[in-house]
């Protein structure tokens, strides 16, 4: 039995399922979790000293790759000034400079310690300033698991056999709406019904808990529309593609204008963080300035805020790093996707920037049903092929397959040869 198996063992006496985020159980691929003892660029390492080419990068910020050096040095740093101080500090204000002068229509934000928390506050600083109370969010987006948003949600709900949750009372999910992705008329036929109910429309701007789905053309710009015309908050959720898409996140990217975004755990280079701002006259509804309220101890913690800021800070200077990590992007997932072509295994690859993912269907995947065709079984077959060839993705089709900065064409020309060797 190896030292991952063993730890295993002992973590389901004491941990709910042994993990404490259900995709990190390894059950829908069919084995049990590899315990990480540590991690450096593109690879981590198991507690049995088995190497493996990472793809998960800690489910996205770690964009400049595992312990970059200079991040490393500003929290070794901050720790040596203390760790938590419950008190204001000058790196929020850095952060938050930082955030409000570099993102488009970021005017106000408010730090967080995680993107639940981050959406969570969002949507009720939505529901404060119109004073509304109903949301539209869109089958397969994830949003974090606070009650009102676990509706069709995506990600690790899907292939763990949960289609919502136990526990979460009825009441909390009444003035939950839900859509259908890359189709607007489902959302207008909403504001049809509703046309003076609904506070915000909450989107995962490239669909990223159903495996990567991006926008269909027109679609945010839909989204834009109709909120301004309905008087509703539109929310981002870039919880996955801020800061990594562009520095200024979809918005940049796509040249669309939220009126909130939500952020996680990138802007503290891995660290339990999160955010959320936006326009002023929203943000000013949150206490202490006005009546929605919302707190949190840890929030804007300084070992966090150094974290993120050494690694904003990089992105900020070297905007050649989104031109290059694009490419890649586009270069990898489109050989990826001529393999597909050639195979007689029925295969379709998404991508968007350095987001991908491989689906095994045979159809276009466009929205939360057509993912939902993907052949799991066939996607478990595939992980254990690759990880079993040291590279680790995803233990969930449902997931996105994430590029770091660090990773090199001769490291990803390697995994496409693996690729081949399973597909053709």
């Amino acid at each position: 039995m190896t030292k991952s198996e063993q730890l295993f063992e002992r973590a389901v006496k004491v941990i709910p399922g042994g993990v404490n985020s259900p995709v990190r159980a390894f059950g829908s691929v069919g084995q049990s979790p590899r315990m990480i003892a540590s991690a450096d660029g593109t690879h981590m390492t198991d507690e049995d000293g088995n190497t493996y080419l990472d793809f998960v990068g800690s489910w996205g910020p770690m964009i400049l790759g595992h312990n970059h050096p200079a991040v490393r040095e500003a929290v070794i740093k901050a720790c040596e000034q203390g760790l938590s101080y419950g008190a204001a500090t000058k790196r929020e204000v850095e952060m938050a400079e930082l955030i409000c002068g570099s993102v488009p229509n970021m005017e106000m934000v408010r730090m967080v310690n995680s993107g639940t928390e981050a959406v969570m506050s969002a949507i009720r600083a939505a529901r404060g300033y119109t004073g509304r109370d109903k949301i539209v969010k869109f089958m397969g987006c994830y949003h974090g698991h606070s009650d009102a948003l676990l509706v069709q949600a995506g990600s690790g709900v899907m292939t763990a056999g949960i289609p919502d949750s136990a526990g979460v009372p009825a009441g909390c999910t009444q003035d939950t709406l839900s859509a259908v992705y890359n189709d607007a008329a489902s959302v207008q036929k909403l504001f049809d019904t509703f046309p003076d109910e609904i506070a915000a429309v909450i989107v995962e701007p490239v669909g990223a808990n159903m495996g990567v789905v991006p926008p269909a053309q027109g679609f945010l710009e839909a989204l834009r529309a109709m909120c301004t015309k309905y008087g509703a908050v539109l929310i981002f959720d870039e919880v996955i593609t801020g800061f990594r898409l562009a520095f200024g996140g979809a918005q940049e990217y796509f040249g669309i204008d939220a009126d909130l975004v939500t952020y996680g755990k990138i802007i503290g280079a891995g660290m339990p963080v999160g955010a959320y701002g936006g326009k002023r006259g929203i943000m000013e509804r949150v206490a202490p300035l006005g009546p929605v309220y919302q707190a949190g101890t840890l929030s804007g913690n300084p070992v966090a805020m150094a974290a993120g800021i050494a690694q904003l800070g990089i992105l900020k200077e070297h905007p050649e790093i989104y031109t290059d990590l694009n490419e890649k992007g586009g270069w990898f997932f489109g050989e990826i996707r001529k393999i597909a072509e050639q195979s007689s295994v029925p295969a379709t690859v998404n991508a968007c920037g350095s987001l991908g993912s491989l689906f095994f269907t045979g159809q276009p995947v466009c929205n939360y049903e057509t993912a939902k065709t993907s052949d799991t079984a066939r996607y478990a077959d595939y992980f254990r092929h690759m990880i079993g060839h040291g590279i680790y993705l995803a233990p969930a089709q449902f997931e996105a397959m994430f590029l770091s900065a660090a990773h090199t064409r001769e490291e990803l020309n390697g995994v496409l040869e693996l690729i081949r060797g399973y597909m053709l």
